[in-house]
């Protein structure tokens, strides 16, 4: 792999670490590249923003690739994890504390199973008041951690399908395959509500963008070495 290609454009398959933003791993990427090819500059980007609290499938381009990024992004997407019942925290996922609770104690296997159906479909939904959505210039988590509240409008999404695979009460996993702008926090936390109680996420993993799988992901690439290898090749 030459700088050349590597600036007419590549596309890596990372499995983003926890704990990690999407900007670490573009940082980082960004960073051995230019380190290795010993490069002034050059562009890298990632397809479809994953929560610092998920893990899973991160798209990386490079060079001309970055133009890509909107057509990745549109793709449909995949995810599994696992919800807690019961309980809310203000970010909708582990970020936060535990901050309300609610009954679970009419919560059946078959209402769950029911309830799922109610988010299959085209559906408004509104993005949680932490997240990296804008309004009038400012990111909603930097209003939210401001104190001010902002009158959130709700979005068309697409749920093609949302399974149970595995009931422990209070704790849930599913599989949900969505369009583009599926906030999985929001649908936690409105899966929640719609069975009289609470929930919020407490596991999120990528899988599948459109067809590119977290299986072929490779994190070598968040290390220099990786590239420098094939410059002594």
């Amino acid at each position: 792999m030459t700088a050349e290609e590597i600036q007419e454009g590549k596309v890596f398959l990372i499995d983003k670490p926890l704990d990690w933003t999407s900007f670490d791993v573009v940082n980082k990427v960004r960073w051995n590249i230019r380190k290795a090819y010993n490069l002034k500059k050059i562009k890298v980007g990632h397809a479809g923003t994953l929560d610092p609290k998920a893990t899973g499938l991160l798209i990386i381009c490079t060079g001309k690739f970055t133009k890509r990024i909107d057509e990745i992004q549109a793709e449909s997407k995949v995810y599994t994890g696992t919800i807690k019942l019961g309980v809310t925290t203000p970010t909708y996922d582990t970020e936060s504390e535990e901050n309300q609770r609610f009954p679970i104690e009419h919560i059946t296997g078959e209402l769950i199973q029911q309830t799922t159906q109610k988010f299959i479909g085209e559906i408004d939904q509104l993005p949680p008041a932490h997240s990296a959505v804008k309004v009038d210039g400012k990111r909603l988590y930097e209003l939210a951690r401001a104190g001010k509240e902002v009158e959130l409008k709700p979005r068309r999404i697409s749920i093609y399908d949302f399974r149970i695979t595995k009931i422990e009460i209070p704790f849930l996993e599913f599989e949900v395959h969505c369009g583009k702008g599926t906030y999985i926090r929001s649908l936690a936390n409105d899966f929640g509500k719609s069975l009289k109680s609470g929930a919020y996420l407490t596991e999120l993993r990528r899988t599948k963008i459109g067809e590119f799988s977290v299986e072929n992901a490779d994190n070598r690439v968040l290390e220099k070495k990786f590239f420098e290898d094939f410059l002594n090749q």
